[in-house]
């Protein structure tokens, strides 16, 4: 007999697929913990490195520090800056973002390392080298001793950066390094329970990330705001979207049904930015407008800004073009995913649901 599921019940909405210790998200109260901190407590404190040690630790049973991961990513750019001459001819003709797929896809192990650690020590090196192809210019070789941040930063830029462009990236990396179960995860959770290898499931997660509806592309931030131009036009702008039934980019969640608790720590290191001299009143002039504006179109259940927002925001501060926002969001979000597959191969089994079948039925 066909069984009509329910739309919730059909995503999945609220179904376990597995048990972790690497993060957790709680819509209803807009929390957001990772590795057993909340997120901001956890961008206050940790680099990107520490955070990664804690998510590798808990999924594997190790004890690195945040010393030994600096020095093992370290040594990973390195590498995969050796292996640009084999990695981006694939990516000829390509977006950063295919492109960025194709090289992503032709990762290795590399020996003396862990593939966790050669995987998210790649993704900043080529994602920097796309950008530089781009703009016709050759890739920046990176330097071990350096911070993840502040490394990425440089290959990108090609120029010495500021301290406070490296304390705003760096928590970036950390906030958005994992998110619970998202779409992404999920995905290289499920190649990782085939038992395919990490390389295999990491590349599953970022062609995941790519869908115009996991946030992986918050570009659509910007153009919105280009869209506006001014201060006299938020309100006729916003005013106008909504009424046509346009979607507000930066607003609303799957799961969050308050604020996206990532949004206030982007937040606040855009202010600690903009008090450095970077100039980004505008756009929060735009937010405040059309939370205004959600809440009176629907006052029972307004949408709120989610991490999308301030992403666009600040890294478009940092000077990273637009085309690169989802490699740079996957060279923080790889850590989660390596996390996530690893901890799946080590406690997790075959992930295999069932589907109800509405089809025609054989006659007779």
């Amino acid at each position: 007999m066909n069984m009509h599921l329910t739309k919730s019940q059909i995503g999945l909405d609220g179904v376990p697929a597995a048990e972790t210790v690497l993060s957790h998200v709680d819509g209803e109260r807009g929390e957001l913990i990772i590795a057993g901190e909340h997120v901001a407590d956890l961008a206050g404190k940790s680099s990107f490195e520490g955070v990664t040690a804690r998510l590798w630790n808990g999924a594997a049973g190790k004890s690195l520090s945040e010393a030994n991961v600096r020095a093992s990513l370290g040594a990973a750019r390195e590498r995969a800056f050796a292996r640009l001459p084999d990695l981006l001819p694939a990516t000829r003709g390509m977006s950063i973002v295919d492109g960025f797929r194709a090289a992503i896809a032709g990762l290795r192990g590399e020996n003396g390392l862990e593939h966790e650690a050669t995987i998210v020590g790649a993704f900043p090196v080529i994602a920097a080298a796309l950008v530089r192809r781009a703009r016709g210019s050759d890739p920046i070789a990176p330097d071990p001793n350096a911070g993840h941040a502040a490394d990425t930063l440089r290959m990108l830029l090609g120029r010495k950066v500021e301290p406070r462009e490296v304390a705003a990236l760096d928590a970036y990396l950390v906030t958005v390094c994992d998110h619970g179960m998202n779409a992404s995860t999920f995905t290289a959770r499920v190649i990782a329970s085939t038992q395919a290898d990490l390389f295999a499931a990491i590349t599953g997660g970022y062609c995941a990330l790519t869908g115009p509806l996991h946030g992986g592309a918050p570009e659509p931030v910007l153009e919105m705001l280009d869209a506006i131009g001014t201060r006299e036009r938020i309100k006729p702008w916003v005013d106008g979207a909504l009424a046509h039934g346009e979607r507000l980019m930066g607003f609303g969640h799957r799961v969050y049904r308050v604020r996206d608790p990532r949004a206030d720590v982007l937040k606040i290191a855009i202010e600690r930015l903009e008090a450095s001299g970077a100039d980004l009143p505008f756009a929060g002039e735009v937010e405040a407008y059309i939370r205004e504006a959600l809440r009176k179109k629907n006052p029972e259940r307004p949408l709120e800004t989610n991490v999308e927002f301030f992403t666009a925001i600040l890294l478009d501060a940092l000077e990273i073009p637009r085309q690169a926002f989802t490699p740079i969001f996957a060279t923080a979000r790889a850590a989660g995913w390596t996390a996530h597959a690893l901890e799946q191969r080590r406690t997790g089994r075959l992930i295999r649901p069932s589907s109800s079948y509405v089809g025609a039925m054989p006659k007779g």
